[in-house]
């Protein structure tokens, strides 16, 4: 062990103080390493030891060995860092030890002092930091004081001024302005700039430019131009570090970035008020003799004493003193005589208030009220002053709203007005620059103010004092004010509110706009004391470079302290990425050159490059040259080495020989080195470039630019030459250096370069050269150039002179343009620039950006109505091309190009040629980009050549050459098909376009987007002209070459007639295509054909269209392909392509989510299909379709396409997966495949519909969105493809449910696809208009399409919305949502222009078709009703089928009413055509409507608008009725149950009503009930979506149709259902359930319904017609017959058993009067009816028990004539008989139904019985009831003389008792035919496709039925044979069987048997009909009803006797007519 290491040793066991001062430096170096390495591990900033060291560090820092301080530095950076702020105490110590011994030490040691001072910034030492500063400003060296300035710079540019407190620095640099070091000036002036981005400039400004020389303030004037925006700090003090752990904390727990800055880090502006100090103005003002001015007696030494005072408080900051007799004065003089003086002292009191602030209150308070008072001075200098100087009193604190209230009071109740309203301004102001708090404080007092102030006498004044109020309520808002303002009128407040929401959008507040900086600039301790952390100079500020502040973010922390977070390091990774490299090298002595060498190079080499003598410096060059090239790795030494030789032997030595071997020594490092850093270049540029104009040294500096140009990047290295070139004196390095570029071009190309800068630089400095060898070098270079880029750089050179350009020429010739051919011949190693082209081109040129250009006017000139200046717009448009030099970008250029597409239209046809030439040159100065940005003219271009003028042609045929030379032809091939297409253009110019295609094509070889031009050239071989034809057959062949034989057959399909007969004759010379196309002949006969005959498909023919082979190779191919097929294919094609046995496609799709945005397919989705396609599908299928090649899944496609019209039922299985492999391709970009898949869905769709099968919901989730998605492919034919399939897709998957999948598609980033899917929206609303009426409001995303950038898209918008304006009309308005005014201008102006073009089509209105058509379907369905009501008249109704339901199924066989297209009702009449021949969805809009309509007239029921819905309310009904069955149908198909909801719920309304459910006709409540009952039974509805909810609201439905409805009808209805229905009416059968069974179930709903009507009937037996009831029966027993009865009786059958209870019920509650109801009964047929047989029954049975008096004996069961046969017992006399007659005929006269037959019997009396007085029987009756028979029975005479019958004519006035005039109709007649309400023509059947019904027995389908009555006996012994009755009606005669007075004397006969004592009571209402008071009170008798058994009712007699008569005259009718009337 040596004595050193034995020293060290035993000095380790001293204590710390020992070891850092011992004697021996070896020892204290050795102490300061341990103490550095403890400090280190420290943790805790509480250490004990960290108080220990501390005062070490002021010894330890000023050792006297440089290396040992270096140490100690070391330590004390590391102490630094694990201390807290509690280590300031030693701060100001160490930091004077620093500054005196460290700053002025080796460069290392004071880098280490800059790091420690920061640090102890870092933890707020400031004080103390800047106390040394300014000791070490004052050093006598200047190198120390430059250090001591930079890391104040950097203290105040990483701290901020926060931290850094500017003003102390502001105090140390007026001396270093004046420095004798120039370093020292510089480093100030960086320092200044820096305060001027954290204070601003002016605050400096005004503070440091007095104090500096002219030339100093000039050099930084000329500096702040560059400083720009607000510094930010970027790194933090040690405690906010501490805090930031806990603050991104707290900010994940908020879910925010906790890398966003806090509020508080938002510099803020320095108040310059703080910077400087106070000055003593008192003093001075006493010795300038001030007291005494003020008191002179002459104004103008008044004036300048107050001026001496104004000048001294000019500055910014007073010191505070008592100037109290100064405001005084003050206060005297602002009410001077003069004027002058006046403003001066006011003046002077804004000066001393705002720089007095605070200190100046009570001053101010005092002179307030004396300046108020002053503001009656109309002077504009008074005022003027006297509104700054009260402004700034405010501003600067001296005042505050709280404290001049009573002041502002006073003044505001001035006498003068202008007092008022400019103390009320100020108020304004002072309100406007306080905070909210203040305002909240003294509002009140404020507000009452002002309020007064309000009905002030001057306008001035109330509007300075509402200016007041609104200032406030902006400030603090209206809530606060609420009180105050109560007694403000309402205009006011109006017009406040309006005030303040304006204010809402005013300007953000800082902290809101305020730019979140990166967290990556928060700079760590750790990362700030990095010794690699690059620092910069103040002196760096002077550069014009703006500082690289994220520098301290660019190095990775050492993870040496708990304070390092992550999140540091992962700032720092992610800045490394954009770290740019250093390129401006860093001053560096030779001394620290050395010292970096260290031992890489030898003393003594370097020593000797040092040496005077050139042969030791060479022999020193030639040593170091070889110890270079021994190096292994250069990477860490290319920097240092390069200095080293820049400094010796340096560019300046003169020896050549040492000159060349520095270049190649550099030139090895260049080469040899991996990465050569730019800053060497920078380092070497300048010498090397000098030297390459010494012919001794040129070819060793060439080559060394040329290494750095392989180095790092020619464009670099160009850039540094160009400014040496340009400025160097010697001409030479000019001339020399441009031929180096020339060989620099040659060897790397263009790709590298800025060309723009080249060019500029050989046109501005080569060509304008005096030196002719410079000019033709740059000659040279340009030739070079043109080699590379092309005859386009002419453009650049267009200005150069003549004889140059002459020159230049010639070089081009020489230095032809290669093109892509112009490989370089040498690459760069390490390259950050990316290249502009790949291998030279046009696109490296330079391209202008001519936006500005395009000016609004120059638009606006194109535009014009004057030709003159259209035409001068365009010459501007290519004048701005020329000054562009013909290359432009496309940006802006949207606009031009649609101003110049309506200039191809223009009248002038000069201008469309002047046009055309421009767009000529816009797309050869554009490029390829004029495809993207022209808007489609090309399409408009095309259309110029159907023009006959042959010069119009030839310009548009030029600019077709420009755009082909611009755009590839591909891209133009769809529009030139559709302008080929076009009828309107010429055969000139078809001709001329087909030889363009001609010429054009002639240069490929293989072009298979040319087989688009297919079907145009094939159609032109057959057009008229012969020109066309010529031009035509060239073509084809061209098409023919570039497409191939086999694509020409594939495509074929579309070409039909002589036209394909044609192309086959020229494709016979093709002989594998005569015989394949024979059996694919038929392609034309159908789409089913077309996937069973693939036309000419070779076996072996490529599918990319290439020249088709001779037809001996494809037949040898093809045998060749089927010989080496194996025997394993051979065996699966005997298999079946499909195996769905063990598919479970409801498995499958159960898991797939509804969704309509597009997602790409995840990897589980992709392997889960692979799977499902390996187990379905055939090996060999899924082989190919799985295959990565798209060849095979082409064949594979092909394979499905085959098989398809065999496999359709399989591939509906699998269509799920299908459809999944669909979308997979769609997603991939392969474009031979996903049109092969286009080709091969239309085929799968037409056999999907054949078979009648819709997409599941499912299956549309996993395709539409994707097609949609897609739907905006790059390729026009592609998007073709897909429109169609889309629209094919339509129809089968119903436009309603495809719609939301297309509005989705609006929201696509996709332009083309947001384009396609408008122009859906648009087909969908001129085809599909009603069945998506229920979506329109979605039209509101189509409108916000209309503010889209792109026009195509506003376009596309603009045309889908025309589309519905010619629809809807001006009701579009009301879906598109809220516009912006353009917006709605954009519409409007497009509406017009669709209006205009309707009416250029003759197509009517915008909305006028829609309207005519809802006239047209009310028109035409009321007119089919009528028509089918008198068909049904004259046919014996067949039943028809259920899917012949409508309201007029008879009729519309021949005259079909029109289907309703329209979109959403708008009034009654039209709801319910929709509700009648929509489909369901679209009924629920017209539902809606009618919903409404009903609620409306239910909440006024005397209101008109219930009587015109009771007119309707039948038609309304009866269309429900037949929508019940459409409703249900369409909701089992799997759709939505809405509208089943809505029928029934508007059913429910209707019936909840009363009035409007006895409105109902009997045959419209015969088929709901029907229907209903239907669908209570079918089992399929609780299986429907929300069926226990539709059971309940059947069920509670059929209660209210029961309740409410005529029940009559009811009765009538349900009695005619017991009857087995017709089997059509019946769905199909299921295989356990017979007929019977459903009509078993069916008649028991129907008994239930039976039950409840009879279970009320004792309440409602006065509400019934109890005749109809009695027929209905009759007509039910009659049908069923005696035999079927007795049958039934044994079997104890519910209806019959029904009908039998409902019988008796009505006996038992009627009596014998029942018999009086028998009208429509055919009594005296033979044999008698069975019905009697059963009411004398009841009457025998009711009388034996005790609940009847029987009418006559027992036995008598014969209904003959009364008088004749059976006379009963006459109890009365002759009067009383006649009274009784005369009772009776006199009730039917007070009845408009029966008057005249009433009359008419009167009449007969009177005629019998001559002696009566009729008129004595009317004592009691009205005058006017009187007179009405007088009359009447004179009319008889009157027709009996005229030999007239009596009754032949009606009488013309009703009687007096009716309200109104009787309405007559033509008599109905007694009509037996139960169907005669139109039943046997309009009844419905069942639907073919239910399922086996529930028995309705024990379910909640209806209210339980009561129980039925007990049975009546059945009769026996009665035969009776009927004829069928239900579906023919009996003639009138057979009715007719008595005469009336027997029916009326066998009526009498029965009463009188029943009750022989009563005499006629008639009833005053039965049947709904009111009897006459008057007629009543002559009728009536003293019996009453006895016994609770009603007597014989007259009214039913004299009914009965109104219904003979009628028999006997008048037509046929039908009751439902007759029963309307009586109603």
């Amino acid at each position: 062990m040596s004595e050193d290491e034995k020293l060290l040793k035993e000095a380790k066991k001293l204590p710390w103080e020992d070891r850092l001062t011992h004697k021996n430096w070896k020892v204290r170096n050795d102490a300061n390493i341990d103490l550095a390495t403890v400090c280190d591990s420290i943790t805790d900033a509480k250490d004990p030891r960290i108080r220990e060291f501390g005062p070490y560090f002021k010894k330890t820092v000023a050792d006297s060995n440089a290396p040992v301080q270096e140490k100690a530095l070391d330590a004390l950076i590391s102490y630094l860092k694990a201390a807290d702020a509690d280590a300031g105490r030693y701060a100001k110590e160490v930091c004077d030890a620093v500054v005196a011994k460290c700053l002025t030490g080796r460069p290392k040691t004071v880098e280490k002092s800059q790091t420690a001072f920061m640090l102890w910034v870092e933890l707020e030492a400031v004080e103390a930091f800047l106390d040394a500063m300014e000791k070490a400003i004052k050093h006598k060296v200047a190198k120390a004081v430059v250090p001591a300035i930079d890391v104040m710079f950097q203290a105040l540019s990483e701290f901020g001024s926060k931290v850094v407190p500017p003003k102390r620095i502001l105090k140390m640099l007026p001396v270093l302005f004046d420095h004798q070091d120039q370093n020292v000036r510089a480093s100030s002036k960086g320092l200044t700039l820096e305060l001027c981005r954290w204070i601003g400039r002016d605050p400096v400004k005004s503070i440091l430019f007095e104090k500096m020389r002219d030339t100093m303030k000039k050099e930084l004037e000329a500096e702040l131009a560059n400083v720009t925006g607000n510094a930010r700090p970027i790194r933090k003090i040690r405690s906010e570090q501490d805090k930031e752990p806990e603050q991104e904390a707290a900010a994940e727990a908020a879910g925010s970035d906790p890398s966003e800055e806090p509020a508080a880090d938002i510099p803020q502006k320095v108040d310059e008020y703080d910077l400087v100090d106070p000055v003593d103005i008192l003093t001075p003002l006493e010795k300038s003799g001030f007291w005494e001015g003020v008191k002179a007696s002459k104004w103008s030494e008044r004036k300048e004493a107050v001026a001496e005072l104004t000048k001294l408080s000019s500055t910014t900051r007073i010191a505070p003193g008592d100037f109290t007799e100064v405001c005084r004065t003050l206060k005297k003089l602002i009410t001077d005589v003069n004027i002058a003086v006046a403003v001066e002292a006011i003046q002077a009191i804004g000066n001393l208030s705002g720089g007095l602030r605070t200190h100046f209150s009570g001053s101010s308070r005092f002179l307030l009220p004396t300046l108020l008072e002053k503001l009656k001075e109309k002077k504009p200098t008074l005022t003027e002053s006297l509104t700054k100087t009260l402004q700034t009193m405010h501003k600067s604190g001296c005042l505050n709203l709280a404290d001049i209230a009573e002041d502002v009071k006073t003044a505001a109740k001035n006498k003068v007005p202008l007092v008022r309203s400019m103390t009320l301004n100020w108020v304004t102001f002072c309100i406007e620059t306080s905070s909210k708090a203040v305002i909240l404080k003294v509002h009140k007092e404020y507000v009452s103010i002002c309020m007064e102030s309000l009905n002030d006498g001057t306008p001035e004044v109330r509007d300075a004092a509402f200016s007041a109020l609104a200032s406030m309520a902006k400030l603090v808002g209206l809530r606060p004010l609420e009180k105050s303002l109560e007694k403000l009128d309402d205009v006011r407040k109006k017009k406040l509110s309006e005030m303040i929401g304006g204010s809402a959008t005013g300007p953000p507040t800082v902290s809101s706009s305020a730019t979140v900086q990166p967290s990556g600039r928060n700079v760590s301790c750790m990362e700030a004391s990095d010794g690699s952390f690059a620092r910069r100079s103040a002196a760096s500020m002077l550069s014009g470079k703006k500082p690289v502040l994220t520098a301290a973010a660019n190095k990775k922390a050492p993870s040496m302290k708990l304070g390092d977070n992550k999140k540091s390091g992962g700032q720092s990774k992610a800045s490394k990425a954009v770290e740019p490299e250093d390129v401006e090298p860093a001053e560096m002595s030779l001394e620290e050159i050395e010292n970096k060498l260290g031992s890489l190079v030898q003393t003594d080499t370097i020593t000797q490059l040092k040496s005077a003598m050139w042969k030791e410096r060479l022999e020193a060059i030639v040593s170091l040259k070889e110890q270079v090239e021994a190096l292994g790795n250069l990477d860490q030494s290319v920097e240092i080495l390069v200095r080293l030789l820049c400094v010796v032997p340096g560019w300046s030595e003169k020896n050549v020989q040492v000159q060349q071997q520095v270049i190649d020594i550099i030139t090895h490092i260049a080469s040899t080195s991996s990465k050569f850093p730019r800053k060497c270049v920078v380092l070497c540029v300048l010498g090397i470039g000098e030297k390459v104009a010494d012919i001794k040294t040129r070819s060793h500096a060439m080559k060394c630019l040329t290494t750095f140009c392989e180095s790092v990047d020619p464009g670099f290295v160009f850039e540094r030459l160009y400014k040496i070139m340009k400025e160097h004196k010697n001409p030479k390095v000019l001339s020399e250096g441009i031929l180096w570029m020339v060989s620099a071009v040659e060897d790397f190309g263009v790709s590298h370069l800025k060309l723009k800068e080249l060019i500029d630089f050989c046109k501005d400095i080569g060509l304008q050269s005096s030196a002719a060898t410079t000019r033709n070098s740059t000659i040279k270079l340009i030739g070079a150039l043109h080699k590379f880029v092309g005859p386009d750089i002419k453009g650049f050179l267009s200005d150069v002179k003549p004889t140059l350009l002459s020159a230049l020429d010639v070089e081009y010739e020489k230095n032809p343009f290669e093109g892509t051919s112009a490989v370089p011949k040498k690459t760069v190693k390490v390259s950050d620039s990316t290249p502009s082209m790949a291998a030279g081109g046009l696109d490296s040129l330079p391209r202008e950006d001519i936006t500005e250009k395009i000016s609004p006017t120059l638009l606006k000139g194109l535009e014009s109505s004057d030709w003159k200046l259209r035409l001068e717009s365009i010459e501007t448009v290519n004048k701005i091309l020329e000054e562009a030099n013909k290359r432009i970008q496309p940006t802006g250029t949207g606009e031009l190009f649609g101003a110049l597409k309506s200039r191809l239209h223009d009248s002038n046809k000069n201008l469309i040629m002047a046009t055309l030439s421009t767009i000529g040159g816009l797309a050869s100065a554009m490029g390829p980009a004029v495809e993207k940005s022209s808007k489609g003219i090309l399409s408009d271009i095309l259309k110029c050549l159907s023009d006959n003028k042959k010069h119009m042609r030839e310009c548009t045929l030029s600019t077709l050459d420009s755009w082909v030379a611009a755009v590839h032809v591909e891209k133009m091939v769809p529009y030139v098909t559709a302008a080929l297409m076009e009828a309107k253009l010429g055969a000139e110019g078809r001709k001329d376009l087909f030889d363009w295609i001609s010429k054009q094509l002639t240069g490929f070889t293989e072009f298979p987007d040319a087989v688009h031009l297919l079907k145009p050239s094939a159609s032109a071989m057959t057009d008229k002209s012969a020109d066309v034809r010529k031009a035509a057959e060239p073509c084809f062949g061209e098409i023919l070459r570039v497409c191939g034989q086999e694509m020409v057959t594939k495509n074929l399909k579309d070409i039909q007639g002589p036209a394909l007969a044609i192309v086959v004759e020229r494709l016979k010379p093709y002989g594998a295509f005569q015989e394949n196309f024979e059996h694919g002949r038929p392609i034309s006969t159908g789409l089913a054909s077309k996937s069973r005959s693939k036309i000419g498909k070779p076996s072996g023919a490529s599918r990319h269209g290439n020249r088709v082979a001779p037809s001996k190779t494809i037949t040898t191919r093809g045998s060749r392909q089927e010989a080496i097929m194996s025997v394993q294919d051979i065996n699966m094609e005997s298999q079946a392509l499909l195996n769905v046995k063990d598919s479970n496609k409801d498995e499958r799709e159960r898991i797939i989510v509804r969704r309509f945005k597009f997602e790409e397919m995840r990897l589980e989705q992709i392997q889960d299909l692979e799977n499902d396609l390996m187990k379905y599908f055939r090996e060999d299928l899924h082989r190919r379709l799985l295959s990565t090649d798209f060849k095979k899944q082409v064949d594979g496609i092909e394979m499905l396409q085959k098989a398809l019209p065999s496999i359709g039922k399989e591939i509906i299985e699998v269509l799920d997966v299908l459809l999944r492999w669909f979308t997979l391709r769609f997603c991939e970009s392969n474009t031979s495949c996903l049109l092969k898949v286009l080709e091969f869905l239309p085929e799968l769709f037409y056999i999907l519909t054949n078979d009648c099968y819709t997409m599941t919901e499912a299956e549309a989730t996993i395709f539409l969105p994707c097609l949609i998605e897609k739907s905006g492919h790059n390729i026009e034919k592609v998007r073709e493809k897909m429109r169609e399939l889309m629209k094919q897709i339509i129809d089968a998957y119903t436009a309603a449910k495809t719609f939301p999948y297309i509005l989705e598609g609006l929201r696509s980033r996709n332009t083309r696809t947001k384009i396609e899917c408008a122009d859906l929206v648009g087909f969908l609303l001129d085809n599909y208009g009603a069945e998506i009426s229920g979506q329109l409001k979605s039209l509101q995303i189509v409108a916000s399409l209309t503010a889209e950038r792109d026009g195509e898209t506003r376009k596309a918008a603009l045309n889908a919305l025309a589309s519905g304006y010619k629809i809807l009309g001006d009701d579009i308005w009301r879906y598109v949502g809220k516009l912006t005014e353009a917006q709605r201008s954009m519409l409007d102006d497009r509406f017009k222009w669709k209006a205009r073009e309707m009416e250029k089509r003759k197509e009517g209105r915008p909305g006028e078709a829609r309207a005519a058509l809802r006239r047209s379907v009310r028109d035409n369905g009321s007119d089919s009703v009528e028509q089918s009501g008198d068909v049904s008249r004259s046919i014996s109704g067949p039943v028809f089928t259920r899917d012949n339901y409508g309201p007029s199924e008879v009729h519309m066989e021949r005259n079909p009413a029109p289907t309703y297209s329209g979109i959403g009702p708008t009034d009654w009449n039209e709801a319910l055509d929709i509700v009648a021949y929509g489909t369901p969805e679209q009924s629920v809009e017209g539902m809606k409507v009618v919903c409404h309509e009903l609620a409306q007239a239910t909440s006024d029921p005397e209101g008109s608008g219930m009587d015109d819905i009771v007119k309707d309310v039948d038609r309304l009904v009866s269309c429900l009725a037949h929508k019940v069955a459409k409703t249900f149908d369409f909701s089992l198909t799997g759709a939505s149950s809405r509208s089943c909801k809505y029928v029934l719920n508007t059913l429910m309304q209707t019936f909840q009503n009363n009035r409007l459910a006895h409105a109902v006709k009997e045959s419209t409540i015969d088929s709901l009930i029907t229907e209903l009952l239907f669908w209570l039974l079918d089992e399929r509805v609780p299986q429907m979506d929300d069926g226990s909810q539709l059971l309940r609201a059947l069920n509670v439905l059929m209660l209210k149709i029961l309740d409410n409805a005529d029940r009559t009808s009811s009765f009538v209805v349900l009695i005619n259902l017991l009857s087995p229905l017709d089997p059509s009416r019946w769905p199909s059968l299921t295989a356990n359930e017979s007929l019977a069974i459903r009509n078993q179930k069916f008649s028991d709903l129907v008994v239930k319904c039976l039950i409840k009507l009879t279970k009320v009937l004792q309440n409602t037996i006065y509400d019934v017609d109890l005749d109809r009831i009695l027929q209905s029966i009759h007509i039910y027993l009659q049908e069923l017959g005696m035999d079927e009865i007795r049958k039934r009786a044994g079997a104890d059958d519910k209806p019959l058993r029904m009908v039998k209870t409902v019988l008796h019920e009505l006996v038992k509650l009627c009596g014998t009067a029942i018999k009086g109801h028998l009208s429509m009964v055919p009594i005296d047929m033979q044999p008698q009816p069975i019905i009697l047989a059963y009411i004398d029954l009841n009457l025998q049975t009711l009388a034996a028990t005790r609940m009847l008096t029987p009418s006559g004996p027992l036995g008598q069961t014969q209904w003959g004539d009364s008088v004749a046969n059976n006379p009963s017992p006459v109890t009365h006399s002759a009067d009383s008989q006649l009274k009784q007659e005369l009772a009776a005929i006199f009730k039917k006269i007070g009845d408009k139904q029966t008057c005249t037959i009433g009359l008419y019997e009167l009449y007969r009396i009177t005629q019998l019985y001559p002696e009566v007085d009729i008129f004595g029987q009317l004592q009691n009756a009205s005058e006017a009831f009187r007179t009405y028979i007088r009359d009447g029975l004179a009319q008889m005479d009157k027709n009996a003389a005229a030999g007239r019958t009596a009754l032949s004519i009606p009488l013309s006035t009703p009687p007096p008792v009716a309200l109104s005039s009787p309405k007559y109709s033509p008599p109905s007649p007694v009509n037996t035919n139960p169907l005669n309400d139109s039943r046997t023509v309009n009844t419905r059947v069942g639907p073919t496709n239910f399922s086996l019904p529930p028995s309705y027995a024990g379910d909640d389908r209806l209210v339980d039925a009561i129980s039925s009555r007990s049975p009546v006996p059945d009769q026996s012994g009665l035969q009776q044979n009927f004829e069928e009755l239900r579906n023919e009606r009996l003639p009138s005669e057979a009715v007719a069987s008595g005469t009336l007075d027997a029916i009326r004397e066998r009526m009498k006969s029965i009463q009188l048997a029943a009750n022989p004592d009563s005499r006629s009571k008639p009833l005053m209402q039965m049947n709904g009909n009111t009897i006459d008071p008057s007629v009543t009170e002559c009728a009536c008798t003293e019996n009453p009803v006895q016994s609770g058994i009603l007597p014989m009712d007259e009214k039913a007699l004299s009914g009965l006797q109104a219904r003979m008569e009628r028999l006997k005259s008048g037509p046929l009718d039908s009751l439902s007519e007759e029963k309307g009337f009586e109603s």
